[in-house]
């Protein structure tokens, strides 16, 4: 008998329509999801759907997964510089430049590519994994999108004399702070919250949209957490948003925003169609999860919540139209439609 899954929960609404692809004059395509902007005292100024149901936020939250790294004294302790503490917040290409990167910071450490336990794949970019097929060579966890992150992950083990075999699993000390730290920034409590494995094979916890919303804005206006944690964020944000390349890589949507605009708008992407956003200069935090976990909707979609808030300027929409707005064209180039905000998201916010 085939699988039921409405069998085991009750019926829910659909979630609100937020991003549509066309074709000639209809709509082809339709993406749901929910959405949530927040300010640091937790109020939230727009929600759409179901903001209270947990996601699990992939690597959207990796700037709150490496708060550890800075606030155990670790990233002192081990000289790491910006592009260190962008590549623990990154989703990297697995570009020439990211891999040598992490290699290097490994070797401080006194670790090595086969200590990290992401696993590997073929680099994300495009060229990158073509000059390694030309070279006749395997990819290694060097070239796994999250091997920053790990990476960050050895070093507090490193700094605070714990093991780093087995870092990536839930009891350990280096994933009990990350816990305490997305507690904390979250507000809510996690230690019994539904998990998984995330594809690094760390644990990924089911948090709600709105309380990612206000993690990301308490990176944004962190003036009420403890000081030693406002340093640390203070610093990771200053890293995510000045060095853009090394949280993705050339070409990617992250880096193009972040360049267009300056570092003044911070965002990063999660798997299954995961965004979140922290807008510093307006105290505020974006979060969204795609139902049906499309990257090419959740990019239009957070697009178009920053357009809403203030957050992309003319010159800077203008210069981004192209990823935000992308058309849809036929193998000879001829316009054929658009993937676009529906026409009642963001204007309309159903609370």
């Amino acid at each position: 008998m085939p699988h039921d899954p409405a069998a085991h929960s009750p019926a829910e609404p659909a979630s609100p329509l937020l991003v549509e692809v066309t074709r000639g004059p209809i709509a082809e395509s339709l993406h749901r999801g929910v959405a949530a902007i927040a300010d640091a005292s937790g109020k939230l100024l727009g929600t759409w759907g179901d903001v209270g149901r947990p996601v699990y936020p992939r690597s959207a939250i990796k700037s709150l997964q490496a708060i550890p790294l800075v606030e155990s004294g670790a990233a002192d302790a081990f000289g790491l510089g910006d592009e260190e503490l962008a590549l623990a917040c990154a989703s990297h290409g697995g570009e020439l430049a990211h891999t040598e990167r992490v290699s290097a910071w490994l070797e401080r450490i006194g670790c090595s590519a086969a200590d990290l336990e992401c696993g590997s794949h073929a680099p994300t970019c495009a060229p990158a994994a073509a000059a390694l097929v030309r070279a006749g060579t395997e990819p290694t966890p060097l070239h796994n999108n999250c091997s920053g992150k790990h990476t960050g992950f050895l070093t507090t083990a490193r700094h605070l004399g714990e093991p780093t075999e087995g870092y990536r699993l839930f009891e350990h000390p280096v994933q009990q702070r990350v816990l305490g730290a997305l507690e904390q920034m979250t507000g809510q409590e996690l230690g019994a919250a539904p998990r998984g494995l995330d594809g690094c094979s760390i644990p990924t916890i089911a948090i709600p949209v709105e309380a990612l919303a206000f993690a990301m804005a308490r990176l944004a206006d962190p003036r009420d957490l403890p000081d030693r944690r406002i340093d640390a964020v203070l610093r990771l944000r200053r890293a995510w948003g000045g060095q853009p390349f090394y949280v993705a890589g050339s070409g990617r949507f992250d880096t193009v925003l972040m360049e267009a605009t300056g570092g003044r708008v911070l965002v990063k992407t999660g798997a299954e169609g995961v965004y979140c956003a922290c807008l510093p200069e307006l105290g505020l935090g974006i979060a969204l999860k795609i139902d049906d976990g499309a990257l090419r909707a959740a990019q239009v979609a957070v697009a178009a919540l920053l357009r809403e808030v203030g957050a992309l300027d003319d010159a800077a929409w203008k210069a981004l139209e192209p990823r935000i707005n992308p058309p849809i064209e036929t193998r000879r180039g001829f316009d054929a439609g658009a993937v676009r905000p529906a026409a009642s998201f963001p204007a309309d916010d159903p609370r």
